[in-house]
């Protein structure tokens, strides 16, 4: 294994699940609100607040590193002020993990907003005459029973994580060490003569990655099911 991958593979590898793990973790409180709000809340401008969520899904991912770049890099609109706090994004494995937090955050909100629209809403309105306000009502009732479709929405928002080239290359560039992930120095590898090989190791190893992240959504998936099914 220690020839299979050098020690530039191993700093990628690992530097993309921190990325992913950092941007998954970062992500989500802010994707169940997010869902919830979706499949249960009326508002003005929820048609427009639906459509900027689910953006990142139909832009061009080049597009969406090049906005990121314009608010967060450091003359961005944003960046400024941050790095004047110390916080750097642009060029930083942090802004690797934002690029690939918002190009994952659709496909989690999608699935989780799937889950809670199945939930039947006489049994919130239920706790609801039992005495439960909004918020015991959303964790005690509206949350376990949406779990298996948050599981599958942190999945897919973790495996795009792991697979983000276009933004993350156009907001944080192709640092090593820093911001160059599997996808990135799989397209490094591609432009050099002979790196074929080393690139069709990291696909593979990303390959697995991604299909044991699935396989453990599916397994754990299937747990959740099975206990709300008995309770």
């Amino acid at each position: 294994m220690h020839d299979f991958l050098g020690p530039d593979d191993w700093t990628a590898v690992f530097l993309s699940l921190r990325i992913a793990i950092v941007a998954l973790l970062g992500s989500l409180p802010f994707g169940i609100l997010a869902a919830y709000a979706l499949a249960r809340w009326h508002f003005p401008g929820k048609t427009l607040v639906t459509a900027l969520i689910y953006l990142p899904l139909v832009l061009p991912p080049v597009v969406t590193g090049y906005l990121l770049l314009i608010g967060f890099g450091r003359r961005g609109l944003f960046g400024q002020a941050l790095a004047d706090l110390g916080i750097v994004l642009s060029f930083r494995w942090t802004g690797a993990a934002l690029a690939c937090a918002i190009m994952g955050f659709p496909l989690m909100v999608r699935a989780m907003r799937l889950s809670f629209e199945a939930i039947d809403p006489n049994l919130e309105q239920a706790a609801s005459s039992l005495g439960a306000n909004p918020v015991f009502r959303f964790l005690l009732v509206s949350l376990p029973l949406a779990l298996p479709g948050i599981v599958v929405g942190a999945t897919l928002s973790f495996a795009r994580a792991l697979g983000e080239f276009g933004a993350t290359i156009t907001f944080v560039s192709n640092i090593p060490g820093e911001t160059q992930t599997i996808p990135t120095l799989i397209y490094t590898y591609t432009q050099e003569p002979g790196g074929d090989e080393r690139a069709l190791h990291l696909t593979l190893v990303s390959l697995v990655i991604a299909a044991v992240a699935i396989i453990a959504s599916e397994i754990i998936q299937a747990r959740g099911e099975k206990r709300l099914a008995r309770g």
